[in-house]
């Protein structure tokens, strides 16, 4: 399946730069989960706040690791680093270059997809198959052409897209994901100082039991 950004997006992400990966002796003994079958993530962001409905049954691996990520406050003062008007909202870069090596290492398994990536939808970021780590997108509008490629929703936005829909988008794809998971956020400071970011991510309870479509 080809779109017009497949292959930029799948470019942004590659793992860190030779140099860097010969420098980590081996990948950390990470556990994933458990999460709850189903509870709400809410993004204060620099934009507003947005609530997002994560359920295990869409995405198992994927629940679990999104739930550690949050609980670890990974996501805190990350930018919203590749924003394209009308498609997606990526994040999940670190500001520390240790963290994302860390998460680079520890990949989990593919999930069979049950969920269309359609607006709203929060899908993570893959280059091939079980190479899901640590970025994730927004779905911006309804991407159905994402589907063959087995990006799989693991919950939706229950409040606040409207401020998803106001990310400043002007940079688009300019951004470079090496540099921002090598830099961090002096890098995007710099060069990108109108780009929306993360506050802080937590869990923040239950929700209610997954619809068959989102």
């Amino acid at each position: 399946m080809r779109f017009r950004h497949h292959a930029l997006f799948l470019a942004l992400l590659a793992t860190a730069p030779p140099a860097l990966a010969c420098s980590r002796d081996k990948a950390p003994e990470v556990v994933v989960g458990p999460a709850p079958d189903s509870f709400h993530v809410a993004f204060s962001t620099s934009k507003g706040d947005v609530v997002v409905a994560v359920y295990k049954a869409w995405s198992p691996h994927g629940a679990d690791r999104f739930y550690q990520l949050v609980s670890e406050r990974f996501f805190d003062d990350q930018r919203f680093f590749r924003v394209i008007p009308q498609y997606i909202a990526q994040f999940g870069a670190s500001a520390d270059p240790k963290q994302n090596d860390r998460w680079d290492d520890a990949k989990i398994p593919d999930d069979p997809r049950t969920q269309s990536n359609m607006r709203g939808t929060l899908s993570f970021a893959a280059e091939a198959p079980n190479t899901r780590s640590h970025q994730l997108f927004f779905n911006l509008k309804d991407n159905p052409k994402l589907d063959p490629q087995n990006f799989v929703p693991i919950g939706r936005v229950v409040e606040g897209m409207s401020v998803l829909d106001a990310l400043y988008d002007d940079y688009g794809d300019t951004p470079k994901y090496r540099l921002v998971a090598t830099l961090g956020n002096e890098y995007m400071n710099r060069m990108f100082p109108k780009m929306d970011f993360i506050k802080t991510a937590r869990v923040v309870g239950a929700a209610p039991t997954a619809a068959t479509k989102p």
